[in-house]
């Protein structure tokens, strides 16, 4: 009984992306995980035909699904001011807006969910394969973080670079780091990669900067991370061991890029959210 929500755009075409629908990139998918020994004349042929593309669209494109949180699988999940809302469910617009997809939030009560759309209206087309999430469960698991290195103060930043205190912690610590022990401290201990809900911002695109509501000008919080990967060559230490044991991904597909999302060739997208009023617009920032 509640109207989908569409994105009204605008829908420019940045000339470099030619669009394809949803369910287009799911069967290449398929295809592309079957084909362990080369593609049958008949799955070449449905190739092409993706490969040709789809109209850009015209007029408002439906969003698509990205995340689905339930407070009682993330305690710490909360809707500022909504005490009854115990489940978030985030969409957005598979086109760029101009960097990355618009997004919205909608935080709910899961018992008022009753009638469930079965089938829900998707786009004519995306800009882009990346902006289609491959449908997976998640399996929460709460870890310790600290801010990142560019949000401490001075005194700090240089005693987390002064290699003789990571010595005394030992094979602990990798020796390779020795030329810059403070990259122990990013990469190990300080921002988890990956999704995640809460948590600190990760930095590298630009230095920290202020993120203020613009309805009250209050300080936001972080509220949820889409990342291009749950961990790279830099970050394995923080691999759930169940996925460091799971079955490798198909050829072409990045290391622990399990829901196909990319942002920003391979960055991260935080929303950040008031912590006064849920109904304050979010923010939101490629990192």
């Amino acid at each position: 009984g509640e109207p989908w929500p569409y994105c009204e755009g605008p829908h420019e075409w940045d000339g470099v992306n030619e669009p394809t629908s949803p369910e287009d990139v799911r069967v290449r998918r398929r295809i592309d995980e079957a084909a362990a020994s080369g593609y049958t004349p008949e799955e070449r042929a449905v190739l092409e035909r993706i490969s040709a593309g789809r109209p850009w669209p015209e007029g408002p494109v439906a969003m698509l699904p990205v995340a689905q949180l339930y407070v009682r699988d993330v305690p710490l999940l909360r809707a500022p001011g909504r005490a009854d809302a115990d489940l978030l469910q985030v969409l957005w617009c598979p086109f760029d807006h101009p960097a990355h997809p618009r997004t919205a939030l909608y935080w709910r009560s899961a018992a008022e969910v009753t009638d469930v759309l079965g089938s829900p209206p998707e786009p004519s087309a995306v800009q882009s394969s990346d902006y289609v999430p491959q449908p997976c469960l998640l399996s929460p698991e709460e870890v310790t973080e600290y801010p990142h290195f560019l949000e401490l103060d001075k005194e700090l930043r240089e005693r987390l670079a002064d290699w003789s205190r990571w010595e005394a912690a030992g094979d602990a610590v990798d020796s390779a780091y020795a030329v810059a022990p403070q990259e122990f401290y990013v990469n190990q201990l300080s921002v988890s990669p990956g999704w995640k809900a809460g948590g600190w911002s990760r930095w590298g695109l630009t230095d920290p900067m202020p993120r203020t509501c613009a309805a009250c000008g209050t300080g936001m919080d972080p509220l949820l991370t889409i990342a291009s990967t749950e961990w790279n060559k830099g970050s394995g230490s923080w691999a759930p061991e169940g996925d460091r044991a799971r079955d490798p991904l198909p050829p072409g597909v990045p290391p622990a890029n399990y829901t196909r999302v990319v942002v920003a060739g391979g960055y991260a997208l935080q929303l950040h959210v008031c912590p006064v009023s849920a109904d304050h617009p979010h923010l939101e920032l490629v990192q």
